[in-house]
């Protein structure tokens, strides 16, 4: 008996080794980026609107960061970014996202959720209040944002939504459990996200030792070098290189859910070379 769900035309193509890649298949779409004025950020926010992507980019507060970027996009790919300003952890900036997708008459068919902050806090100085806000900060926002706009995707029947986490969220280091057990959180969060939603994707990009984004200012200090210089990794990080990991997962059709990738050059295995 024939499987109801096989695409025979297609399959006779693969046998004649015709392949489909299609290229640019998030023109014309609508996708949310939250936290896109950042380091990181800001490198998708790049690689969508060369494609010519729609987009929502969301920032907490520096306007004069975000009209900067507006301005490079428009100037170097056509762009025309919607901003939206303020702490997703508040209904009303979450609202915002919604209102902009439905303004842009395109259904919203991604977002990416980027925000967050490292928590540097020591372990001495540790207390209830560090906690509390890590976790609103690295967990609360950003699972409340992915439910509104993840929300409006299923019941589009289409999308995809990826967070970021951080290879400390999968990889024990040191001195980070204020900032890691928050992502970590999100980690499993975006697995109970892909098998409870039907039609949105849920996916994780998790960088490792990056020159831009939060990471910028160890890489800067040398805090890492000895991780290079060993051969752990054959560099650091770049920007671009977790923009197109979140690609990756953002692309329509896609065949992925419920994972987390980490982007790190190898640094949560071969640390212990360092």
């Amino acid at each position: 008996m024939a499987s109801a769900f096989s695409d025979s035309d297609a399959m006779e193509r693969w046998r004649r080794f015709r392949f489909d890649f299609p290229e640019r298949t998030l023109a014309g779409r609508t996708v949310a980026v939250a936290g896109g004025t950042g380091g990181l950020g800001s490198a998708l926010v790049a690689l969508l609107a060369s494609e010519g992507a729609r987009l929502i980019v969301g920032y907490r507060a520096n306007r004069e960061r975000a009209e900067s970027l507006a301005r490079a996009m428009q100037e170097q790919f056509g762009a025309q970014l919607t901003l939206v300003e303020g702490d997703i952890g508040d209904a009303a900036v979450r609202r915002k996202f919604l209102e902009a997708a439905h303004a842009l008459n395109s259904p919203l068919t991604g977002a990416a959720i980027f925000p967050g902050d490292p928590a540097r806090v020591k372990w001495t100085d540790l207390d209830a209040a560090a906690l509390e806000d890590s976790m609103r900060v690295n967990f609360i926002g950003p699972l409340l944002l992915a439910r509104d706009l993840g929300g409006t995707m299923e019941s589009a029947e289409e999308g995809s939504v990826v967070f970021l986490g951080t290879m400390q969220a999968v990889a024990p280091f040191e001195s980070s459990v204020n900032y890691a057990a928050p992502k970590a959180a999100l980690v499993h969060a975006t697995r109970i996200l892909a098998k409870q939603w039907r039609h949105v994707r849920v996916n994780c990009v998790a960088p490792g030792a990056t020159q831009a984004g939060m990471a910028e200012s160890s890489i800067a200090s040398g805090k890492y070098d000895s991780c290079v210089s060993s051969g752990a990794i054959p560099r650091f990080g770049r920007p671009e290189d977790v923009a197109r990991a979140v690609r990756f997962f953002l692309e329509p059709g896609g065949y992925a859910t419920g994972q987390v990738l980490v982007v790190d050059g190898g640094l949560t295995l071969r640390r212990d070379r360092g």
